[in-house]
């Protein structure tokens, strides 16, 4: 089988990788054509090889797409499961729907930007002033209501399966639970109710491979957002290496 990397990194543990620079790939068209599976491509690039080159590419288009934005992944999430996405609003920045959120939700509630990673666009919104200064910020309003949680979930599927998974306690600021801003790894059981949600959500979308963020409220689980590439600390930190499970899932498919 022969594999192609676009991400040395993420591509380390495979066995028979050749690798070759995202913005190169125009000089490899013969390996290219030759290749069974293109992995880790940069976004920019999935079009012109799944449908110019008609190559099979991992993480799948829908990884890929689902996975690029907030806003459209939580519009695919609010048709597919709405009952597991906590309350949220979508709306053109401007003054007067700024001023109808304002009047309408009850603070404190949780203001994202879209594209960020790693917590940094998540706030927490208890004031007027810290809404006018995410409102100064972000191109959309998009706002959800704060869930009553101390810790959230991160499931880790490939294929069509959840492979690991950990808790992230929420860090000293008292809101967010990311590793990035000072989060904290648990390893206690995962709750079933939230591998069966991420794992029907994945095979409905063609999802393969990414992190799943996801908040239990008593026994109900909620769908936060889904990251295409993750971090791998917490699967360090358990002695997981999933390169061979997604060299099993390349070469089965």
């Amino acid at each position: 089988m022969q594999i192609i990397s676009f991400d040395a990194l993420r591509s380390l543990g495979l066995p028979h990788i050749h690798y070759i620079k995202p913005d190169r790939y125009l000089d490899h068209l013969p390996r290219l054509r030759a290749a069974d599976w293109l992995i880790y491509p940069e976004y920019w690039q999935i079009h012109a090889l799944f449908y110019g080159l008609n190559k099979r590419i991992f993480p799948s288009m829908a990884s890929y797409h689902i996975g690029h934005d907030k806003i459209e992944q939580t519009r695919v999430f609010q048709l597919l499961c709405p009952q597991h996405i906590p309350d949220t609003q979508i709306l053109e920045n401007s003054e007067k729907n700024a001023q109808q959120l304002w009047d309408e939700l009850c603070a404190p509630f949780v203001a994202k930007i879209p594209r960020s990673s790693e917590g940094r666009g998540v706030f927490l919104i208890e004031t007027r002033a810290q809404w006018h200064a995410y409102c100064d910020q972000s191109t959309v309003l998009y706002v959800q209501e704060q869930l009553p949680i101390d810790r959230d979930l991160r499931l880790v599927l490939i294929g069509d399966c959840v492979v690991a998974g950990y808790w992230r306690l929420q860090g000293s600021d008292g809101f967010h639970n990311n590793i990035a801003q000072g989060g904290e790894l648990d390893f206690s059981p995962l709750p079933q109710k939230a591998i069966d949600l991420v794992e029907s959500v994945a095979r409905h979308l063609g999802i393969n491979h990414g992190g799943f963020d996801v908040a239990m409220v008593g026994n109900h689980p909620y769908l936060i957002e889904y990251n295409r590439l993750f971090g791998n600390q917490g699967l360090i930190e358990q002695g997981l290496c999933i390169d061979e499970l997604i060299y099993a899932y390349l070469l089965n498919h």
